[in-house]
């Protein structure tokens, strides 16, 4: 389907250099584009999401995340929600888990203003800019936590903020990973990247 744009305001493209305000401006007045994100002032646009490399991952891992917040007070878990970083950054991350009252907010117009304490993201491989351009930009604006589910190759990472770095979280001996920051919050890698969500469920249980 085409996308839709107000006359006047240019569309956006990947590869505009933009300030956060003229970004929003431009995906304002596009209403049918699906996802854009402006890191260090570069416009990044999504291609089409497949369901078995996106599609079906995110729904595990997002499942995972909500129904440990259902049995956590005070968190609150966003999908595909833009995240108002920094001036240059604006991330539209796959899945956030935030504290009520931490370090993000959720400002006047309804987006999330600030770090949220853990962000992840769904890559089709390790040349995704999630794992780059991204990253860099969460550790810089504080993100306690940044996972990110590399499906091509079978395999999930996780770092937490240590100091000015992003440190990758140990496995433990059964290979799980778990949360440093969100005490129970384990995730059974081998499970979920072999699609047995009904094992990985059990193991956060």
């Amino acid at each position: 389907m085409a996308v839709l744009e107000k006359v006047g305001i240019p569309p956006l493209q990947a590869g505009d250099v933009l300030s956060r305000a003229e970004f929003e401006r431009r995906y304002a007045a596009m209403p049918n584009l699906k996802k854009a994100e402006l890191i260090d002032g570069i416009v990044y646009m999504a291609p089409p999401v497949r369901a078995d490399h996106h599609g079906i991952p995110h729904v595990d891992l997002a499942t995972l995340f909500r129904v440990y917040s259902a049995r956590h007070d005070g968190l609150k878990v966003a999908d595909n929600s833009t995240v108002r970083l920094d001036m240059l950054n604006e991330p539209q991350p796959d899945l956030l888990l935030m504290r009520e009252g931490g370090q993000a907010k959720i400002d006047a117009d309804g987006y999330v203003c600030g770090a949220p304490e853990l962000v992840a993201e769904i890559a089709s491989s390790s040349a995704a800019y999630d794992l780059h351009q991204k990253k860099r930009a969460y550790l810089r604006a504080g993100a306690l936590e940044y996972l990110v589910w590399i499906v091509a190759e079978k395999r999930v990472v996780w770092w937490q903020l240590q100091g000015d770095e992003f440190v990758e979280i140990a496995p433990a001996a059964d290979g799980s990973l778990e949360s440093p920051n969100f005490p129970g919050l384990v995730i059974d890698v081998e499970a979920l990247v072999a699609g047995d969500f009904a094992k990985a469920l059990a193991r956060l249980a």
